[in-house]
């Protein structure tokens, strides 16, 4: 209880503080005290005296009750597209652990390709991949399909964290998976849920519009190339003592065999997350909006009882990511329209003069990505930083879609930095299998690579597909 009320001081501490601070000339009262409002709830994310949703909650209520936005502004993050988008997709991977078709995807390839520790790894990263497609739940695939699959292959080649016994294939497996799941989380706008967050930064702000083909087609190159590189780093600093795994594929088979053929609700499933993905890829060509296809998926998948609506009802980490997620991305977004982000634009822009714009980008994207070590999540790092750094790289000259590129990505990709960067960071390093010293370790190291990857071939590609 004591620690508690020491959090609530640091929360309440940190909003006063802003709102003490006399005003900077040409800032309103009311922008003033959104932004303190903005800082005390990202503080609090941090911290979490309350969990996460609750203390966006009343961050929201603040807002309106201390008159930084009338009421309507203050809940209008509740109405946006891309926070529906995510709730459908929570409740699509829902279906997906329910009918075990996801388990069985990964069983399917560690059979194909899991002879070998290094093809082992490759499989689940693989299921991830596809999953990652429509399911923004890292913590569902990371959690639900993923981690059980490597802990129990694991435990069958006697690789248990607790023992000694951990380099054997353990501290291999959960190292590598970690690390590509960040690749993974930049791959898609659906790779991980505050994605959709950053595309509505980027449509407000710099008019750039980072849809589900844009985004996949922008990184699919720098990604293909960060899933073969990073695996092979790992594998070089972090070697398994057990090179082969012949029994990974005996172990997929036997539980192929027990699942038995594909169930109705499978197949159902199967069909439309394949027709969900399709209509998303192709939305230039018809014109349906990703939101709308998304929300037609629910209800077909509740229309044909492969979802219950008690299912929805009992998917609590989407409605939690509902709330919280709705009301940063309006306090983010309103606070975008006040004069106080070309104010921080202009002040970091003053420090850059004279350099030429592709050095300043470099050096403030760096920060950018490194600043992710003060961060719990991709949520609270992209919401604090993106916008401002955002207005300075454009104000320095940078194309703005060559700084929205790289500041989204760089967004998901410094999450890999530590072992709280996002959701899956905890579930794995929580397994034991892997020291934190290590962690850190491979996660810098991690950090040098996928830069030069993406800030090199990324953007190399970027310039072929006409973004700068």
């Amino acid at each position: 209880m004591q620690r508690n009320w020491v959090k609530w001081l640091i929360v309440l501490g940190s909003g006063l503080l802003i709102a003490l601070i006399p005003r900077p000339d040409g800032v309103t009262r009311e922008a003033w005290t959104l932004l303190a409002i903005f800082v005390a709830t990202i503080i609090g994310s941090i911290v979490q005296p309350m969990t996460g949703s609750a203390m966006v909650l009343l961050g929201v209520i603040a807002t309106a009750v201390f008159g930084a936005l009338p009421i309507e502004k203050s809940l209008s993050g509740y109405a946006d597209k891309f926070v529906w988008l995510v709730l459908a997709a929570f409740f699509i991977s829902r279906a997906m652990i329910k009918t075990g078709l996801g388990h069985r995807i990964a069983l399917i390839f560690v059979r194909l390709i899991g002879r070998r520790t290094l093809g082992l790894g490759y499989s689940l990263v693989f299921t991830d991949f596809i999953l990652a497609s429509f399911i923004p739940s890292t913590g569902a695939r990371s959690g639900g399909i993923i981690l059980p699959i490597a802990r129990s292959i694991s435990e069958t080649y006697d690789s248990r964290p607790d023992d000694g016994t951990a380099g054997k294939l353990g501290r291999f497996l959960m190292t590598m998976l970690y690390q590509c799941e960040v690749i993974l989380c930049a791959t898609f706008l659906t790779g991980q849920a505050s994605n959709v967050i950053i595309a509505g930064f980027a449509a407000k702000q710099a008019n750039v519009d980072l849809n589900y083909s844009i985004w996949f087609i922008s990184a699919i190159v720098p990604a293909l190339i960060s899933l073969t590189v990073i695996p092979l780093m790992v594998y070089r600093f972090f070697p398994p003592e057990i090179k082969e795994t012949p029994n990974a594929v005996k172990f997929a088979h036997d539980e192929i065999v027990k699942l038995g053929p594909l169930s109705r609700q499978e197949k159902i499933l199967l069909a439309v997350f394949i027709v969900v993905v399709i209509l998303w890829i192709t939305a230039k060509l018809h014109g349906i909006d990703a939101t709308v296809i998304a929300l037609l998926g629910i209800a077909f998948l509740l229309g044909t009882r492969v979802l219950e609506w008690s299912d929805v009802l009992d998917e609590k980490r989407a409605w939690e990511v509902f709330i919280w997620y709705g009301g940063l991305l309006m306090m983010a977004a309103a606070l975008g329209e006040t004069n106080l982000p070309k104010l921080f634009a202009d002040g970091m822009a003053g420090m850059t003069t004279g350099w030429p714009w592709p050095a300043a980008l470099l050096v403030l994207a760096l920060v950018y990505f490194y600043a992710a070590y003060g961060f719990a999540s991709i949520t609270a790092h992209a919401t604090a930083m993106f916008i401002p750094f955002l207005a300075v790289t454009i104000a320095i000259g940078a194309p703005a879609g060559l700084a929205v590129l790289m500041l989204t990505y760089f967004s998901n990709l410094s999450a890999g930095l530590t072992h709280y960067g996002t959701t899956p960071a905890p579930i794995y390093f929580g397994t034991g299998y892997v020291k934190q010293g290590n962690w850190w370790t491979i996660g810098l190291i991690a950090s040098i690579l996928n830069i030069l990857i993406w800030s090199t071939v990324g953007v190399g590609w970027w310039k072929i597909l006409g973004w700068w």
